[in-house]
């Protein structure tokens, strides 16, 4: 337990949790114990389940209350609260811009990250150690841990601003000694993150194990991270080799792309892997629970948490075909029809009910080929990658006859509306937002009190009371 209690205090939260056992997707591998990182890592069959645990990692980063889904959609103008379970006031805190540097929440996101962070560091340590492996494994695995380390600090430094930057597993003595880095060193570290993964990973249609980092995340994580740079050529030329190399393509109907059984299709680049097949794993896809509103319905417990706003359902437009697939109105309760809107683009009828737990089946989306889109419209300035998605749905194209320019009369205006629309609910809202310097003049503008200090996260104050070198961000 003192053990337990220092581990909690420090710095940078260090947890390493292996899985083993083999099969076609990580949702598939059950824990161990006894392991120790001295004698573990010796084949290859010991390096996957070490990297397996590290893609594990995923499933806390993208969790329904994750630092994803509170940043992405809670702090936008997508999505709000009425009532959940839990430490309420740090909750509504978030969706309201009255973080406090004591926020419980906030907290456990940097231990989410940390936690991960040090899974990926050991893998990547232990393959520079591991001279027996096959080169090309060796070579692979450290192109997913790698993905997997830019995709995390990607999240944090859009969250945090600068981060303590670590780059190998670290003792509890050591991470004392590791500050904030500052912005530029941590998109540094991203981008040759991100580059050795391009290289290193497979095209999706040679993937091996479902569900791994491919080239094609890789370069579409990098494509984000050059536009977040404000690099539009850049962006523009690696996103274009996803949009050329044939390995991706939008499904023929947007309703495709959703369901229990939609899982690694044509257009998914990147998803998270659920599996619902055995309740004990606890691999079920906890989505359209968490995202129904908070009531016992059905023999399932909704949570309530990422309550669709008005203003979200509203913007779409007459006869857009994604509203309905995305939004519900609401819910019935015996005879009577309560509304209140929620996500349902993770619905999964019939599924399963153990207890009060609903074992859905759908997997996470994190990068599709519509996210490709509508970012080499943002990089190229050229609409018609944009309009890919509107002809699908079929919406009047932008520049022609019947657009609703007076709503969206410039380009931006209209990317900026049709990436809202298309990818509502998928944790995308408020970093584009951010991304465009349009997060306070459109949240505010909808009663949000967000100023441009309060886009970023406080450092926690457990963090700053363990290190007091550790500097906290203006405006806390």
């Amino acid at each position: 337990m003192k053990k337990i209690n220092h581990f909690i205090k420090i710095v940078l939260s260090l947890i390493v949790v292996l899985f083993a056992g083999c099969g076609q997707s990580f949702t598939d591998l059950a824990s161990i114990s006894n392991a120790n990182t001295n004698n573990f890592y010796q084949s290859e069959a010991d390096f996957e389940s070490a990297v397996t645990a590290a893609m594990n990692t995923l499933y806390s980063v993208y969790a329904p209350e994750g630092p994803v889904s509170y940043t992405g959609e809670l702090m936008s103008d997508n999505a709000t609260l009425y009532l959940i379970a839990g430490a309420q006031a740090d909750k509504y805190a978030i969706r309201d811009y009255t973080i406090q540097t004591a926020n419980t929440m906030v907290y456990s996101f940097w231990k989410t990250f940390y936690s991960a962070l040090f899974n990926v560091n050991t893998v990547l340590d232990k393959l520079q150690e591991a001279s027996q492996l096959d080169v090309e494994y060796k070579k692979t695995a450290e192109g997913e841990m790698r993905f997997l380390r830019a995709l995390y600090y990607f999240y944090m430094v859009r969250m945090w601003g600068g981060v303590p930057l670590v780059t190998k597993a670290v003792s509890a003595q050591e991470s004392y000694g590791i500050l904030r880095s500052s912005e530029v060193d941590v998109y540094e570290q991203i981008k040759s993150d991100l580059h050795f993964a391009v290289e290193s990973l497979p095209l999706s249609s040679n993937v091996k194990l479902i569900g791994r980092p491919t080239k094609g995340a890789a370069q579409t994580l990098l494509g984000e991270v050059y536009l977040t740079l404000g690099s539009k050529n850049e962006a523009a030329q690696t996103l274009l080799e996803v949009y050329n190399s044939k390995q991706y393509a939008l499904l023929s109907t947007f309703a495709e792309v959703w369901g229990p059984d939609a899982k690694n299709t044509k257009e998914s680049i990147f998803e998270v892997q659920y599996s619902s097949a055995n309740a004990s794993t606890g691999t079920h896809s906890p989505f359209y629970q968490f995202f129904f509103p908070n009531i016992n319905l059905s023999g399932f417990s909704g949570v309530g948490m990422n309550q669709v706003t008005d203003d979200l359902y509203d913007e779409y437009e007459a006869g857009d075909l994604r509203k309905d697939i995305t939004i519900a109105e609401g819910y019935q309760s015996g005879a009577a029809f309560i509304e209140q809107k929620f996500y349902q683009k993770w619905i999964h009828p019939n599924a399963t009910v153990n207890g009060t737990t609903l074992l859905a089946n759908n997997n996470c989306m994190v990068y599709r080929f519509a996210d490709v889109l509508l970012m080499l419209t943002e990089a190229t300035g050229d609409a018609r990658y944009m309009n890919e998605l509107r002809d699908r749905v079929d919406l009047p194209l932008w520049g022609t006859a019947g657009y609703p320019t007076e709503k969206y009369g410039t380009l931006s205006l209209a990317l900026e509306h049709e990436a809202r629309m298309e990818l509502a609910g998928e944790y995308k809202r408020w970093f584009l937002l951010k991304r465009q310097n349009r997060a306070v003049s459109v949240l505010s503008a909808k009663g949000k009190s967000v100023t441009e200090k309060k886009l970023w996260l406080p450092i926690p104050d457990i963090v700053r009371l363990q290190n007091n070198l550790i500097t906290q961000n203006d405006g806390y």
